[in-house]
Order: structure tokens, then C-alpha cells, then sequence
């Protein structure tokens, strides 16, 4: 691999992971703030403490990287929306689905896991979109694959 599409792999992962972040941060607050203490069903989502917050948005900064740098090899010079929305659908589901692994109650975590998919849906869809932006001005360029 030669060193510019390193590079661009690495824009692609930092621009995502910005945008993922940002995103997340902000319906991490609107979580935490407003649903948790509305609805009793939401309390596992309030955060209690700043070293929580960072290690979730540290977690959210790598999950947005990772995808960034796939994203960007996936789509390589395809314009098929299939495959654009199938990457982001991939991402959020494992992303989304994890706490199913860890609930004991998957009846009472219904909604819980829920609200955690559409977050992880609309976390992804904005990098996604940010990519096809920057990719779309120029700034990034897409996976050339040549042998």
C-alpha cells in the first residue's frame, strides 16, 4: 500500500471519527439529560460521571475511525446507494445489537436497545454522509484499487 492512500485513509478516519463523535456527544446528552430522567426504563443511559462520558466518547472516536477508513474501501469508485447504506446499516447493528450480549432482561431492554440502534443509525449515517461530502469536494478520495 503506498503511502497516499495511507494518507487518505487517515482522513478518512479522522473526518469520520470527528463527525461520529460530534453527533454522538450530542445524543448522548439529549439521552442522558432528557430521556433517563423522564423515563425510569432509560436510567442505564444517564451518565453519572465525566470519566464515563470519556470513555464512551473515546469508544464512539474509534468506532467512527474504524468506519471512516472501511467506508472508504467499500465504496472504493462505486455510486451504488445499496452499498453505501448497507455499510452504514452493518456498522450501526453491531454497534446497536452489542448490549444485547450483556442484558440479562431483553423484554424490559426493549426500547433501551431501541433508542441505542436508531442512535447508532443516525451516528453512522452522519459520518457516511460526511465522507460522501468531503469525497464529493475533492478532499478525500475514494479507494483506487489497482493491480
Amino acid at each position: 500500500m503506498i503511502v497516499a492512500e495511507r494518507i487518505e485513509s487517515l482522513k478518512a478516519g479522522t473526518l469520520a471519527a470527528f463527525s461520529f463523535t460530534v453527533t454522538y456527544s450530542i445524543t448522548t446528552v439529549i439521552n442522558s439529560g432528557m430521556l433517563a430522567k423522564q423515563f425510569e426504563l432509560f436510567t442505564p443511559l444517564q451518565i453519572t460521571n465525566e470519566v464515563d462520558f470519556l470513555v464512551r466518547v473515546a469508544v464512539a472516536w474509534l468506532s467512527g475511525f474504524l468506519f471512516g477508513v472501511t467506508y472508504r474501501y467499500i465504496i472504493r469508485q462505486d455510486d451504488n446507494s445499496h452499498l453505501k447504506g448497507g455499510a452504514v446499516l452493518a456498522f450501526a447493528l453491531v454497534r446497536g445489537l452489542t448490549p444485547v450480549e450483556v442484558e440479562q432482561n431483553l423484554t424490559e431492554a426493549f426500547w433501551l436497545l431501541g433508542i441505542l440502534g436508531i442512535e447508532s443509525i443516525l451516528c453512522f449515517a452522519i459520518a457516511r454522509l460526511t465522507l460522501d461530502w468531503a469525497i464529493h469536494l475533492h478532499w478525500l478520495k475514494t479507494f483506487n484499487y489497482t493491480e
